[in-house]
């Protein structure tokens, strides 16, 4: 039987601890602090605008992005 991609992240997938959940949310609230202090030619480069910034600097640190919670 061949396996898919999505069966083999979840045969392998393992718990993810308390402690790794508390660091990723402390590293995601100091990047979306670090987002709202760049200049506008810097959001310019990234394609973002300074109220697209604001708006994701203002998430709370629990509310990753999808792809990040597994």
């Amino acid at each position: 039987m061949i396996k898919t991609t999505a069966q083999a992240r979840t045969i392998n997938a393992r718990p993810v601890s308390l402690l790794t959940h508390l660091t990723n949310g402390i590293r995601l609230a100091r990047q979306r602090r670090q987002l709202a202090r760049l200049d506008a030619n810097a959001l310019c480069d990234m394609g973002i605008t300074r109220a697209q910034a604001r708006a994701e600097a203002r998430r709370l640190a629990w509310d990753a992005p999808k792809n990040w919670r597994s």
